[in-house]
Order: C-alpha cells, then sequence, then structure tokens
C-alpha cells in the first residue's frame, strides 16, 4: 500500500485537493503542498485547519519548490517521503514533475496535458508528443502514472468507459458536455488559470470524427443542450485534452467536448484576441520592455480562487454516448451535478475547482489502496470507473445516469 502524499500547486485547485486528502488521512498518511511561494501553500493549510479538515492527527506540512525543476522535485519526494505526487500545478510543469516520480518511484498523478509555454495547440493527439513518450519507461520501471485524473479529463474519461462497458457492444459517438450555469458576479474572470484557459480557445478545435482529426475554429459551432438541473445552455465545440486519448482508446467512435460559454464571454474573448492580448508571444512596448500579451491579461484579470465566496449556482458535466446493443441503437447520459456554494462552504473555492480537485484525490485513495496502482502509465479510461466512482460518490462527486440519453430515466449509476 502506498502513502503519504505531495501535491504540486498552491492555486485553487490543489486547495480543494489538500482539503480532501486531509478529510482522507487515514487513507493518505502524511500531507505535503508545495509551490514557488510558499506563503500561498501555508494559506491553504491554514484554510485546512480552519475546516477542522483533518481526519485524524497527522503531517499536513507545506514546503517551497521550483517544480520545472526536476532534481528539486525529486529531491522533496526522497525528503518527504511521498509516495503518492498530485501535480495541480501549471500544466507547464508536468514532464519535470513526471521525471521526478520516475527518477524517485512515487506515483504519479496529474488533471491536464502537458504544455509547451511557446506553443498553441500542438498537432494531435497531444498526449504523444510529451507524457506517451515516456509510457514505455513507466513500465518498464514499474512506475504508475495516471494522467488527466481531474473532471475534464478525468472523471468524464471514466463516464464514457462505464457508458460502453455497461451499455453497449459497440460505440459509436462520444459526446462530452461542460457546462457552468454558476455566477460569479465579476465583469469578466475565468475558473481557472487564466493564462491555461485562453490557450485551449486561441488555436484550433480538433476533434475525432470518421476515424480521423478534423478541424475547427473557436465558436464555430454551438448548439443547445438540455441537461439535468441546469437547464437548456449553449455549448461550443471545443478543443480538449479528453478527446485525444479517447480518440485513442476508441477509435471507431466520433469523439467531441463542448463547453458551455455566454455571449459576454465570447465577446470579451474576441475583443482580447482581436487586439493581440490573447498571444504568448512577446512583444516589446515603446519604453523598450518586453512582455508576453497573454501574461498581462493574465495579471489583470482576477484570481480564480477569490471568486469562491459570492459563487452561486451549479454545474452540470457529462457525456452523452451513443452506440449498438443487441443489434439496436442506444444512447446514454451519464453525468455530475455540483454546487458552487456548498463547494466553498466545504473547502473554501468554487464549483469549478470542486470538480477539477476532487476526482485526482479518489485516484490517489486508489493507487494507495492498491487498486489503481497500474506500475504503468494510464489515462483514466484504461482503469476500471466503478471503484473510481465509488469513492467519488463517497467524497463529494456522486455519478448519475440518464438511461436512454438526455431525457431518458434518471438514477445512480449504481442502482
Amino acid at each position: 500500500m502506498k502513502k503519504n502524499v505531495l501535491i504540486i500547486g498552491a492555486g485553487g485547485v490543489a486547495q480543494v485537493v489538500a482539503h480532501k486528502c486531509a478529510q482522507n488521512n487515514d487513507v493518505l498518511g502524511d500531507i505535503h503542498i508545495a509551490s514557488r511561494t510558499l506563503s500561498k501553500c501555508e494559506a491553504i493549510l491554514e484554510s485546512v485547519h480552519e475546516k477542522g479538515a483533518m481526519k485524524q492527527q497527522g503531517v499536513l506540512q507545506a514546503h517551497q519548490v521550483d517544480a520545472m525543476d526536476s532534481a528539486a522535485v525529486a529531491a522533496l519526494i526522497r525528503s518527504t517521503g511521498a509516495q503518492i505526487v498530485i501535480n495541480v500545478g501549471s500544466a507547464f510543469v508536468n514532464m519535470t514533475v513526471l521525471d521526478a516520480c520516475i527518477e524517485t518511484g512515487a506515483a504519479y498523478i496529474d488533471t491536464a496535458i502537458h504544455e509547451d509555454p511557446t506553443k498553441i495547440c500542438e498537432t494531435p493527439p497531444w498526449y504523444a508528443n510529451y507524457e506517451w513518450k515516456k509510457r514505455d519507461l513507466c513500465a518498464e520501471k514499474g512506475i504508475t502514472a495516471i494522467l488527466g485524473a481531474g473532471f475534464d479529463p478525468g472523471v468524464v474519461n471514466a463516464f464514457a468507459r462505464f457508458a460502453i462497458d455497461e451499455y453497449m457492444d459497440e460505440v459509436k459517438s462520444i459526446d462530452i458536455v461542460d457546462i457552468n450555469a454558476g455566477s460569479h458576479g465579476k465583469y469578466f474572470a475565468t475558473n481557472f488559470d487564466p493564462e491555461i484557459n485562453f490557450r485551449e480557445f486561441t488555436g484550433v478545435v480538433y476533434y475525432w470524427e470518421d476515424q480521423q482529426w478534423k478541424e475547427k475554429k473557436m465558436f464555430e459551432t454551438g448548439r443547445d443542450w438540455d441537461l439535468p438541473v441546469v437547464g437548456t445552455c449553449r455549448a461550443y465545440q471545443s478543443g480538449h485534452d479528453e478527446v485525444h486519448s479517447l480518440a485513442t482508446n476508441y477509435p471507431q467512435a466520433d469523439v467531441r467536448f463542448w463547453m458551455g460559454f455566454g455571449e459576454h464571454y465570447i465577446n470579451v474573448f474576441t475583443v482580447l484576441q482581436n487586439l493581440g492580448l490573447l498571444s504568448e508571444q512577446p512583444v516589446k512596448t515603446a519604453e523598450g520592455l518586453e512582455v508576453v500579451p497573454l501574461k498581462v491579461v493574465k495579471a489583470v484579470l482576477p484570481d480564480p480562487s477569490s471568486l469562491a465566496p459570492n459563487y452561486t449556482g451549479k454545474t452540470c458535466i457529462g457525456d452523452l454516448v451513443k452506440g449498438v446493443k443487441d443489434g439496436q441503437e442506444v444512447e446514454v447520459f451519464v453525468y455530475n451535478v455540483a454546487d458552487h456554494k456548498e463547494a466553498y462552504l466545504e473547502v473554501g473555492s468554487q464549483g469549478i475547482s470542486y470538480t477539477a480537485g476532487v476526482p485526482p484525490v479518489a485516484a490517489a485513495m486508489l493507487v494507495a489502496s492498491g487498486e489503481w496502482d497500474a506500475k504503468t502509465m494510464r489515462n483514466v479510461e484504461e482503469l476500471d470507473p466503478k471503484p473510481f466512482f465509488t469513492v467519488l460518490d463517497q467524497i463529494g462527486l456522486p455519478t448519475r445516469v440518464l438511461e436512454g440519453g438526455l431525457g431518458g430515466t434518471d438514477k445512480a449509476w449504481n442502482a
């Protein structure tokens, strides 16, 4: 059994991870959190103590580390005795943290694909550009590496696997729908790191259809989705991490990702993009100062963690999966609904951070118990989803199913 956890990162998602690890430290053991800014880690630990989140007495410590320095991360893993690393830092640090885990033998869990800060929207499938290049080495050394174990990617990958295994002989399509029907009360803000948020939407929208990669422009294709609890919401086809692994594991299925956007977000985004303010390439000001426009925009927008106190409303994220069973066409919608206010009251974070932060803790608990200690590299859909759903049910993100698709019969996944 693996125990002792090192959390990399100190943003809104890391806060959720820290609280949930503390709530389950009987399973996960010592809890350590590290980032470049020690004070941010210490603030998270203070919030854990304020909420009385520790299930039992144990280690809860903050550390400073540059996660871009693989040797420094490896040294911290050794000094803390961490056997599981949950990486919820910037997507720019994935490979250095993964390398540290491979060097030390610690299990690795992340929530998004690695990104090169100087590149946007690389050639698909994105995982093949970075993480999958280490797959054989992980298998050779017996290193457990679970990729994309947030909500999307992550839980939605498990939703797809579950729908296919339980309801279909053959899968035809997987449409992932992410709707945030909440309100943060700000003129304009992003729900997670603005730099990462904007990078998702300034490049090509890649999707998998007719067993080949196809391309669209952002906001080119939208449709209304009538979903449980949140009702009818407009979502646009977007590029996203999970499309790239699901298309590899289910090449016979069309795989698309849809994200909800309001007209105000689209208008502001369009102005920023047309002005060149979302560029990741440096420019020089008239005074000779070199700046990256995207980083300037990030600096002036609200910190996503600051949105939590006044956030209201709910999220609905799920998979509409279509296929064939016994010669008949079938469809099923597997989903979760989360509440922003409930998330804030429990862990001091808004619902987007909550849905992203709870799943990697569930994955860590399954690694600790041995059920997901794969001793190789895996995307979430390559692992048994049922233990994952069981733990998620227990720690705050219950899974539900609409048999017959949207408008079908609603039930718990295990009913």
